[in-house]
């Protein structure tokens, strides 16, 4: 096992769950074209998983046998590396939020970075780029609440709010009002009428 592989899959097995590894560490010690060799050779071999364009990460061994890290942790790993903001996207808010019983089929967020697809295993994960005013307030209760009313729209939102008015506290509804600015026009009036009413 040469050096390149050996120090891989140190650093590999030094990760967290979820965390990430990218060619760009391992340029000190080879190539590039030597580093992702090395990397599509230990992930053909299954010693790592190829999440995306660049990404790689660990299996996580379980009383069942292996399995991809957690979704949950591998978009963690992103946010703590790459300085992203991901949140979820609003289909995902408002069901987490009682506003609709559908449970989304696909497993989307919503990224001030690049879009792009993961593959943990035999999921996969879309991030698509998100408008800054649902990125605004991150994973903040009324940052859910703003991506929630944008995926149910102008029609239905006055009265998804009338619905998560119990939900709110004082703090969320300021949130939600310092934030007007950058909101859709209809939503900026939508909880301007909430808080009037």
């Amino acid at each position: 096992m040469s050096n390149l592989t050996e120090s891989i899959l140190a650093a590999a097995t030094a990760l967290s769950e979820g965390g990430l590894l990218s060619p760009k560490e391992f340029l000190h010690l080879a190539s590039r074209a030597a580093v992702d060799q090395a990397l599509s050779r230990l992930a053909k071999e299954g010693q790592l998983l190829r999440v995306g364009r660049g990404a790689y990460t660990r299996s996580v061994a379980g009383r069942f046998g292996t399995r991809p890290p957690s979704m949950e942790s591998v978009i963690d790993a992103i946010t703590a590396a790459s300085g992203e903001v991901v949140v979820n996207h609003g289909a995902a808010e408002a069901n987490a939020l009682g506003l609709t019983s559908q449970v989304p089929t696909r497993d989307v967020f919503l990224t001030s970075g690049p879009a792009r697809k993961l593959q943990l295993g035999e999921r996969v994960i879309e991030l698509k780029h998100g408008n800054r005013w649902q990125l605004v307030l991150g994973k903040r209760q009324a940052g859910r609440v703003i991506r929630a009313l944008g995926w149910s729209g102008p029609q239905t939102s006055p009265a998804a709010l009338r619905r998560l008015t119990k939900q709110l506290t004082p703090e969320d509804w300021q949130d939600l009002l310092s934030v007007r600015k950058m909101m859709p026009t209809w939503m900026a009036r939508v909880v301007s009428e909430a808080i009037q009413g």
